[in-house]
């Protein structure tokens, strides 16, 4: 009797054939000598005979190998491409224009070059602050009604939450606020919260960026670039908070006893005015000049645009906008 094989595979038919040659000349040998020639004259036909016998039709149908399909999605976008229309001439000193998406640069003047941030310097001081306290933590008013610059009047003593605390940064730009935010880090105060900015910073591989306050005024080494706060902005957009909080036109808030209200208001007075601008931070020193940083989204075509030293930043900055959106093409993805 002859053995079993599984009649899908190859090693069924393999055998077979081999069994099968066996027969053959077993029957061969046992014929008188003078048969064997014709004997085998009328097996090499039945062989060679084309399509009819058994070897010629023999279908080896190996199992399909399973294979799982699988979507192949590049999910990097395509880049905006620009006409042949220049760029608008601005007084800034440096200019950053990009597509955050992409990364894909549109304009930038002075690129790495170091200047003062002024307020601009808040957004860090906001990552900074969201990464070590929670939006409901209650902070204590130290020495923030001592601050240098911009302020909110608040008070030594007063109690707010951490969410108001940014508020007060990022709408109406409280140097006290930003204080307020620093004084309280459990772990080391103002100068540790300031180590936490620049480790931040090295993180994000801000390469031309070092702080030394959290409010952006002027002194020592507080110095970054247009390329690096656009990074940075890009780090920031990606936090629903923080862009709940720039897209605030304006706001109040109190202390924790709901006694003493204040009325924020933004300064950023493109807020509102521009389609599908939501904010991001202004600034201003009399070194730094005028300063912008702007993100704006329509139909999901995006862009992150940074103006420093300017004597016009908000005309400047709309100059911008209204050019990347009069004259680039979005491919479609």
């Amino acid at each position: 009797m002859l053995p079993s094989f599984q009649t899908d595979s190859i090693d069924y038919y393999q055998k077979k054939a081999y069994l099968t040659l066996l027969q053959l000349k077993r029957a061969f040998t046992r014929l008188p000598e003078g048969k064997r020639l014709l004997f085998f004259l009328i097996i090499l036909t039945l062989f060679l005979y084309p399509g009819q016998n058994y070897w010629q039709t023999l279908s080896l149908n190996p199992t399909q190998p399973k294979v799982k399909a699988a979507n192949i999605t590049l999910n990097q976008p395509l880049p905006p491409q620009p006409d042949q229309t220049p760029p608008p001439r601005l007084t800034a000193q440096a200019v950053f224009v990009f597509e955050p998406d992409s990364g894909t640069i549109l304009h930038q003047i002075n690129p790495d070059t170091r200047l003062h941030p002024a307020s601009t310097t808040k957004i860090m001081t906001a990552l900074t602050a969201l990464d070590v306290y929670s939006p409901n933590d209650i902070l204590t008013v130290k020495t923030g009604d001592q601050a240098i610059g911009q302020s909110v009047h608040l008070e030594t003593g007063q109690q707010f939450t951490a969410k108001d605390l940014l508020y007060a940064i990022l709408v109406a730009s409280g140097n006290d606020a930003a204080l307020t935010l620093a004084e309280n880090y459990p772990d080391g105060g103002y100068s540790r919260f300031v180590e936490l900015m620049n480790q931040k910073a090295k993180d994000l591989h801000l390469k031309n960026t070092s702080f030394t306050n959290v409010s952006g005024i002027e002194g020592g080494n507080h110095k970054t670039t247009v390329h690096d706060l656009a990074i940075l902005t890009k780090e920031a957009i990606n936090n629903p908070l923080f862009m709940e909080i720039v897209n605030t036109p304006q706001i109040t808030i109190t202390d924790t006893t709901n006694q003493t209200q204040y009325k924020l208001e933004t300064t950023n007075q493109l807020l509102g005015k521009i389609e599908g601008l939501r904010g991001i931070k202004t600034g201003w020193t009399e070194n730094a000049g005028e300063c912008l940083i702007t993100y704006v989204e329509r139909n999901n075509k995006k862009i992150i645009t940074v103006v420093l030293n300017s004597s016009d930043r908000f005309g400047e900055t709309k100059q911008l906008i209204d050019w990347v959106y009069s004259h680039h093409t979005w491919p479609k993805q």
